[in-house]
């Protein structure tokens, strides 16, 4: 078998399993009947040309995908604003899975940042919506 084709019915998910919205978003994809593939980003290293990807499918910059007001992001950087290049971004996303801001979801070439669980059922309607149903007669 080949490398998996991504096509317009197959999800990737982007997350980190050491947050909350994490967990809760990974359960719903594993347990939906899309085709899927998750990323724990705590358990595998994503690197700097998939983030870029990542941001840039976002239409967002590196530094908008870190949690800046995570407890963990204050504790390891302090409270002031700094500014990195993207390779500093990325060694903070590499180094500090958890403060990914939010998940991200691959629907085709559609690039969907999620804050929320009721954003992935937002977005994983089925396709088939919009199509009326036929009626059933007696």
């Amino acid at each position: 078998m080949g490398v998996i084709a991504m096509d317009k019915k197959q999800i990737t998910l982007y997350y980190s399993s050491k947050n909350s919205l994490g967990k809760q978003l990974n359960a719903y994809v594993e347990s939906s009947d899309k085709k899927h593939l998750t990323i724990d980003i705590s358990k595998t290293n994503v690197t700097g040309t998939q983030w870029a990807e990542l941001a840039n499918g976002l239409g967002k910059s590196l530094s908008d995908l870190v949690n800046t007001e995570h407890p963990d992001y204050k504790t390891a950087y302090g409270e002031d604003d700094f500014n990195l290049d993207d390779d500093g971004w990325l060694k903070v996303l590499n180094k500090n899975p958890s403060l990914l801001k939010n998940a991200i979801i691959i629907k085709g070439k559609e690039f969907i940042e999620l804050k929320s669980a009721s954003d992935f059922k937002q977005y994983m309607e089925p396709d088939s919506t919009g199509i009326g149903k036929p009626y059933k007669k007696n």
